[in-house]
C-alpha cells in the first residue's frame, strides 16, 4: 500500500479537513516560517540575539521536518503524534523567546501557531482512533 492510501485508510475525524487543504496551508505557512526563522537566525548570525533566542527556532524546524518522515515513510502516528506536540512547545517557546526582541516574528507566527493546534489536535486524535 502507498503512502497516500495508507493515510487515507486511516480511521480520522468527522472535522479532519480534506487532504488537498493540507498542501496550500502549509505552503502559505512555509513563507512565513521562511521569513521570519530566516530573519531569527541572520540576526543570531549578526550577535543581535543569543543562542537561547534561537535555539528555539531551530529545534522547530528540525521537528518540523521530521513530522513527515515518522507519519508517512515509518508510518507511525504515535512517533507522529510525539514530534507534532514537540513542533507545538518548541513554536510556543520560540514566539515567546522572540516576542521582547523582534516582536513582528512573533505575530507572523501566530498563523503557524493556530495551525500547529489544530494539526496536533488532529494528529492525536487519528493516533487515538488507530490505535
Amino acid at each position: 500500500m502507498d503512502n497516500s492510501n495508507w493515510y487515507s485508510n486511516l480511521n480520522k475525524p468527522g472535522w479532519s479537513p480534506p487532504s488537498w487543504v493540507f498542501g496550500p496551508v502549509w505552503s502559505v505557512l512555509y513563507i512565513f516560517i521562511a521569513i521570519s526563522f530566516g530573519n531569527v537566525f541572520i540576526q543570531f548570525a549578526r550577535g543581535v540575539l543569543t543562542w537561547q533566542v534561537a535555539l528555539p527556532f531551530a529545534l522547530n524546524l528540525i521537528f518540523n521536518f521530521a513530522f513527515t518522515p515518522l507519519q508517512f515513510k515509518l508510518r507511525n502516528n504515535l512517533l507522529a503524534s510525539v514530534d507534532i506536540i514537540l513542533i507545538l512547545i518548541t513554536l510556543i517557546w520560540a514566539i515567546v523567546a522572540i516576542r521582547p526582541y523582534i516582536s513582528w516574528v512573533a505575530y507572523i507566527n501566530i498563523p503557524y501557531l493556530l495551525w500547529v493546534s489544530f494539526a496536533t489536535a488532529l494528529q492525536l486524535t487519528i493516533t487515538w482512533l488507530n490505535r
